[in-house]
């Protein structure tokens, strides 16, 4: 393979891993509210009433949370916020 040749497989490479969000950077502003607090442990009840919305409301944004990382606990959302936002 030439050198002219491979570079462009790295920049189309580099290219594609740009486009991608990362981490948390698809998570909205209210989402990063309640994995941050999700993060110090607080129950969903304490999230509703520290943020002043109902419980089934705290359950929507940590149901797309998971969508968005890609996880299905609480234990992983966590592990993952804290490993991006290190």
């Amino acid at each position: 393979m030439s050198s002219n040749i491979a570079r462009k497989i790295v920049h189309s490479f580099q290219r594609f891993n740009s486009d991608l969000p990362s981490g948390t950077d698809n998570l909205s502003p209210r989402e990063r509210e309640v994995l941050e607090l999700l993060a110090r442990g607080h129950l969903y009840k304490e999230i509703a009433e520290l943020l002043h919305i109902s419980v089934p409301t705290v359950n929507t944004h940590i149901h797309r949370i998971y969508e968005k990382l890609h996880v299905r606990s609480r234990s992983q959302a966590i592990a993952k916020f804290t490993h991006l936002s290190a």
